[in-house]
């Protein structure tokens, strides 16, 4: 029987690709397993979906900063590199599909310790730690960003874009204006933090919330447990997070206000929608984010603004954004029609079985 075990984890954005594959691996007759941490978000992603199994490992965070359980995690990941060498010899797969994330790399060490093939995915304009590390155990890597190839081994990578889901397709407008009780009258601003959450962009919606809600409506995802009881507003409704319904409303979304993580970036890109990046700084990632964001900026497709300046961002600003929504929606629109940078995941599918040598 054909098998493949996908993992990743740590976040939506590495997880959520791997979600968008297994359907069509499912459909081609694949048996599916997948490794993940015992408390991430993956383990939630992954349980909901059909006839995955779902193994649970030790590993350890990959820190780029002073801890004391930096002494300690080496351990947990040499007993992932363990876990990981039961769970491949029992499972037995064809190959490894790995979307980053630091769980991942115990199951990368373990799959070339047992010359199991490993293609890896990297979302990001830069490789992140663990795909660094994971890049010495692997066969391949498929990147979203052309200018990615800088950064790895040359004759070992290759450009297959964002891989959108379908579903981002589908939604209908009629069931987004049911869910949030809009109207066609105002110009529509999804607010998107993160699968976590974001405390700074939730408090300046928040802070102007009278003087954004006289010219837009607002669809506001705070994150789990986040939600703030105490504002009511007309025009306004925040959820903690949404999942097939997020489809129904960006099919009525003018804008989106969102960190930067590159799969949300490029589904707004897959979908003409233009956002006013505030990426995580520094201080709570490696740049990743100011990375992706910048590159959206600089061809055009978004406005940024800092962690730092995002206090002081004023709603005429971004007025000023929508009313140049235009000349982004061209700009977006001109780019994906000369870099053809958007890819189905049929496609994809297709384009890991001819790195794999075609496991049918």
């Amino acid at each position: 029987m054909k098998k493949v075990l996908f993992t990743g984890g740590g976040s939506a954005g590495h997880v959520s690709v791997n979600v968008a594959l297994i359907p069509e691996f499912k459909k081609n007759g694949y048996k599916i397993s997948y490794i993940g941490s015992k408390t991430g978000i993956e383990k939630d992603m992954i349980g909901k979906l059909s006839d995955v199994k779902y193994y649970k490992i030790s590993s350890g965070k990959l820190r780029r900063y002073f801890s004391w359980e930096n002494f300690i995690d080496p351990f947990k990941v040499l007993k992932g590199v363990i876990d990981s060498l039961i769970i491949l010899k029992k499972e037995k797969p064809n190959f490894v599909f790995s979307k980053g994330g630091f769980v991942s790399v115990p199951v990368c060490v373990a799959a070339k310790l047992l010359r199991i093939p490993v293609l890896l995915h990297e979302s990001d304009l830069t490789p992140g730690l663990a795909n660094k590390i994971n890049i010495r155990f692997c066969n391949h890597i498929f990147t979203t960003f052309e200018d990615t190839q800088k950064y790895l081994p040359k004759g070992k990578a290759s450009l297959i874009g964002a891989i959108v889901r379908d579903d981002i397709y589908t939604g209908e407008s009629q069931k987004a204006f049911e869910l949030t009780s809009f109207n066609n009258e105002k110009p529509v601003i999804l607010v998107m933090g993160g699968s976590l959450g974001s405390k700074i962009l939730n408090d300046f919606i928040w802070n102007n919330i009278d003087e954004l809600t006289s010219k837009y409506q607002i669809v506001h995802l705070v994150g789990k447990g986040l939600l703030n009881n105490n504002i009511e507003k007309e025009g306004y409704k925040q959820f903690e997070f949404l999942s097939k319904e997020l489809f129904d409303i960006l099919k009525i979304t003018d804008f989106a206000f969102s960190r930067a993580g590159a799969n949300s970036l490029y589904e707004f890109l897959a979908l003409d929608l233009p956002p006013i990046l505030v990426p995580l700084g520094t201080n709570q990632s490696r740049g990743d984010q100011i990375e992706n964001a910048r590159f959206f900026e600089k061809n055009g497709f978004a406005k940024v603004v800092t962690e730092e300046d995002l206090p002081t961002l004023s709603v005429s600003q971004i007025n000023e954004f929508y009313d140049n929504i235009d000349t982004y929606k061209n700009s977006i629109k001109i780019y994906k029609e000369e870099k053809r940078v958007i890819n189905d995941v049929n496609d994809f599918y297709n384009k890991i079985l001819e790195r794999i040598g075609g496991v049918n």
